[in-house]
Parts: C-alpha cells; sequence; structure tokens
C-alpha cells in the first residue's frame, strides 16, 4: 500500500527519516533485544526484580515517551551508561538494502536521520543496512537534549541543530503519534506503516494509533517503493 503523489513533495528539500522500524522492517525486531538489555539494566540500577524492573519500563514509555525518559526524570538517571548498554545489540538480522540506500540517495537535498535511540545505535543498523553513505547527518536523543519525540521540544531542538527549514522537509516515521508535531511545524509527513504484526502487542498499537488522523499525510507499507515513486516528482 502506497499513498502520495510527486507533486506534493515538489518543494521538499529537507528528508528526515527515523531510524527503527522504519528504515528496517519491525519483523528484524532489534526492539526485543534492546528490551531485554532496559530490563537488566533497571533491575540492577533500581535493585528490583524482573518482573517489577518489565513494569517500570513499560509504564515510563507509554507516560514519558521512552524508558529513558522516565528514569532520568524520576530516578534522576545518568543516560550515557543506559544508552551504551541498551544498544550494545546484534544488528545482524538487518538484512542489506542497496535499493533503499539508491532510493535515499536519489531524493534531491539533504537526508537526514532524527532517532531516539544513539548516534552509535543509528550507525551500526545504518552501516548493516549498506547505506552510511547516503546521510548527511544523524540527530539523536543526545541531540535534544533527552527530550523524545513525540514531544515538541525533541523536534525544536532537533530543527535547532539541523537548521532544516521544516516548511521544506518531509518526515518519515512508523509511528502516527510521532508525526502530529512535524505537521504542526509544517512539515510533510510520511507513516511508514508496518506490513505485518511483528514486535510487541504495545508496538503494534502504538504503530498503528492515529493512522487516519489528519497530521498524516501520506502513507506506506513500503518505503523503498514509495521514495522511487519521488524520483520523477
Amino acid at each position: 500500500m502506497v499513498t502520495g503523489t510527486n507533486s506534493s513533495f515538489a518543494h521538499v528539500e529537507h528528508w528526515v527519516f527515523d531510524l527503527d522500524n522504519t528504515l528496517y522492517p519491525p519483523e528484524c525486531d532489534l526492539f526485543a533485544q534492546i528490551d531485554q538489555r532496559m530490563a537488566g539494566f533497571i533491575s540492577e540500577f533500581l535493585s528490583v526484580d524482573a518482573a517489577e524492573a518489565r513494569r517500570l519500563q513499560k509504564d515510563f514509555y507509554v507516560e514519558h515517551g521512552t524508558t529513558l525518559a522516565g528514569l532520568m526524570r524520576v530516578h534522576g538517571l545518568q543516560p550515557a551508561a543506559f544508552l551504551a548498554h541498551v544498544h550494545d545489540i546484534d544488528v545482524s538480522v538487518v538484512a542489506p538494502d542497496a535499493a533503499l540506500g539508491r532510493a535515499i540517495a536519489a531524493l534531491p537535498g539533504a537526508k537526514v536521520i532524527f532517532t531516539n535511540g544513539s548516534v552509535k545505535h543509528a550507525e551500526n543498523v545504518i552501516k548493516r543496512l549498506g547505506i552510511a553513505d547516503v546521510f548527511d547527518g544523524i540527530y539523536d536523543i543526545v541531540t535534544t537534549g533527552y527530550s523524545p519525540k513525540p514531544a515538541r521540544l525533541a523536534y525544536e531542538r532537533f530543527i535547532d541543530a539541523s537548521r532544516i527549514d521544516p516548511a521544506r522537509a518531509a518526515m518519515f516515521e512508523d509511528l502516527p503519534r510521532n508525526l502530529a508535531v512535524p505537521h504542526e511545524l509544517g512539515m510533510k509527513t510520511v507513516w511508514v506503516k508496518p506490513a505485518g504484526d511483528a514486535g510487541p502487542e504495545r508496538y503494534q498499537q502504538l504503530s498503528h494509533e492515529g493512522g487516519d488522523a489528519a497530521h498524516v499525510h501520506h502513507a506506506t507499507d513500503d518505503l523503498r517503493v514509495f521514495l522511487e515513486g519521488l524520483a520523477g516528482r
């Protein structure tokens, strides 16, 4: 499923991509590894058992946008060790995607990644995908002062750091809620809809909530095909 028209992207000069479950499919399930490492970190950091660590992890994600944000706000966690620990994962489950790289490279203007994860994690993933050379920059949770998407402050800090013009930008995201603020700021928005039912139940819920909202301008379940359709815009 691909929706959208070339002409609606004629003004775009800045192409902003989320990382996880956007540049690679949810079926890779990298979050299962991250999820396990988060729970282990929380258990040790707060001296709680595995069940309580898991409960806190999920509650913080829902209430604060990311588990990290909740740990920082509620428990004063210093984030560097957490980010290094949870993103120390095996990305070999991600298949190289040279065709996606070519489709992104063909877009006129600057191409950047904006993720709630870390730069190191993004670098590991796009290196595995074989598309590291097509991006002009990576902006992460450190860039935003640890304020995560979908908070408006995260986007404002990203814009300040990247110096993109929202009125001439397009944002690609797997979570519709993360497109609300880009829409308000004047970006063209594209929901990269999961094609299957991979990932935990909560992700399945979040990845579809608001998919029919006005702030979602276009939708696709195949990012590469969608971008190739823009080549002749």
